[in-house]
């Protein structure tokens, strides 16, 4: 039973337990169970929220007994990554700065899955305050890739891809900055979405960079994003970036399954030359199955693409050093003392500073505070905004000519652990598929796409939506999605290694 409990999708699940076939209690003791027996091998949980989860799922069996009414996903489970402040939990960001800091509030996606009754099994590993692309940089170790455990989960949200991937949780959130949740599922043969900005309330995030940040839904599903998608989005009058919006409709594009007649636009700039061979042939037999299922396949080129990276690298630094200046060792978590000398604030500051910070976060703040500095501001800074505004114009021009555009979420593959981490430029080109999606605002998805031909390794499939337009997303991922699994037979994670699949 444990078995069949954990490989369910989160949509089968809220069918089980609405027919009372399961409880609510069996299915997070199942996944709970799950994490116990493989998470010293993966290593995607900080924290087992274990007495909560249960007394939440407690209260769903007791609820749906007395004939209460309740959310469709009531009872289902959820893991959430550890930038997210939890009342009850330990929020660190990955980073020793908060080691065993307690927020005194939830956040707003908190308080939609409370609301939900949703149990939350704890919360997951990430790259330090959200810094890389591996999830090598967390202080707490590194997570590690269900399908080839010597390999990333990719990052930042490594944790929340890699919790999906291994069947210890049948959905997570995570953080989409440059990649963050779109990249992770792409090595991980899961499904991750970065919503339009401001589509889901981003107070309670711990912020990175507060113009590319967003929350987002990750599983196995694109059904199973679309049902969470829904949970946790709306206005949010504590979020000044938060739309007034109301996000109805993804389920049932998800479900729908048709793109006959959309037109899907293939981003130039962004397949071929620098991507590995396994994933240009997958990215190649997906656009096979949408052109025969009634897509029209056209290309666009958004040509200041290529320069988003570089503008992508200035401006998050940017926010960076702004945003971790409130981390200096007065107000709250880690305080570090100077060894030697007077006892200013500014001593205070630096120990603390150095001791609690890692290699990369450190890189990035002395790289933004000298971005923003006298001098420089105009042509680093400046420069990289007008890029922006260049890369936002593309898209317009893209989605005149295309309903929604597709490309490979990533270059290559998961690489090996250690392969790149002494390498920041080699780690930064990861995300280079994902980054102009944030510099814009515009929603985007990661399907898996098959595995690649070299490696046996997921390839993940990306669509990109205009602003607002996240049921055209949807809509054209469940297509694919449907379209692959009956070429392939079923699911991509039922072809994963024991660890990983349901073998």
């Amino acid at each position: 039973m444990t078995q069949e409990i954990i490989h369910s999708t989160a949509a089968q699940l809220a069918e089980k337990l609405a027919a009372k076939e399961l409880s609510a209690v069996e299915v997070t003791q199942a996944h709970l169970d799950r994490i116990a027996a493989v998470d010293g091998d993966v290593n995607a949980f900080l924290h087992v929220n274990t007495e909560e989860a249960l007394s939440v799922a407690a209260e769903v069996d007791s609820a749906r007994a007395n004939g209460e009414d309740l959310h469709a996903l009531a009872g289902v489970p959820i893991a959430v990554k550890d930038l997210i402040v939890t009342v009850g939990q330990p929020t660190t960001a990955g980073s020793k700065i908060l080691e065993g800091w307690h927020s005194p509030y939830d956040a707003t996606v908190i308080k939609k899955l409370r609301a939900a009754k949703m149990p939350i099994l704890g919360k997951t590993n990430l790259d330090e305050f959200a810094m890389g692309s591996s999830t090598e940089h967390s202080a707490y170790g590194s997570t590690r890739n269900p399908w080839d455990l010597d390999r990333i989960p990719g990052g930042s949200g490594g944790g929340s891809a890699a919790a999906v991937s291994a069947f210890e949780a049948p959905l997570a959130l995570g953080t989409d900055t440059g990649g963050s949740i779109r990249q992770p599922a792409s090595v991980t043969g899961s499904v991750g979405v970065k919503p339009t900005y401001g589509g889901v309330s981003r107070y309670g995030a711990i912020a990175m960079a507060s113009s590319l940040d967003q929350i987002g839904p990750v599983s196995r599903t694109v059904l199973d994003s679309a049902l969470l998608h829904e949970v946790i989005s709306g206005h949010d009058p504590y979020d000044s970036t938060s739309l007034q919006e109301s996000w109805t409709g993804l389920a049932a594009a998800a479900a729908s399954g048709d793109v006959k007649g959309m037109r899907i636009g293939i981003i130039k700039e962004l397949h071929g030359e620098g991507y590995q061979a396994g994933v240009e042939n997958r990215f190649n037999e997906s656009l096979e199955l949408l052109k025969a299922a009634g897509a029209e396949i056209v290309e666009v080129s958004c040509p200041n693409f290529e320069y988003a990276l570089g503008a992508y690298y200035l401006i998050m630094p940017s926010e960076v050093s702004s945003n971790l200046a409130k981390f200096d060792g007065v107000r709250f978590g880690l305080r570090v003392l100077p060894e030697e000398g007077p006892l200013t604030i500014e001593r205070v500051m630096g120990a603390t500073r150095a001791a609690g910070f890692g290699d990369e976060v450190k890189r990035r703040i002395i790289l933004g505070t000298y971005a923003l500095s006298a001098g420089y501001y105009d042509a680093y800074y400046g420069s990289a905004q007008k890029v922006r505004t260049l890369i936002q114009r593309d898209f317009d021009a893209a989605f005149a000519q295309a309903d929604v555009l597709i490309s490979p979420t990533a270059p290559t593959t998961a690489f090996k652990l250690g392969e790149k981490v002494d390498d920041p430029l080699a780690m930064y080109l990861n995300d280079v598929a994902t980054i102009p999606a944030n510099m814009a605002g515009v929603p985007g998805i990661s399907i898996p796409g098959g595995l690649a031909d070299e490696d046996g390794l997921p390839v993940g499939i990306q669509f990109l939506a205009p602003a607002r337009q996240d049921v055209r997303l949807y809509r054209a991922a469940g297509a694919l999605e449907k379209l692959l699994e009956e070429k392939w037979g079923g699911p991509l994670l039922a072809q994963a290694p024991v660890l990983g699949g349901a073998k």
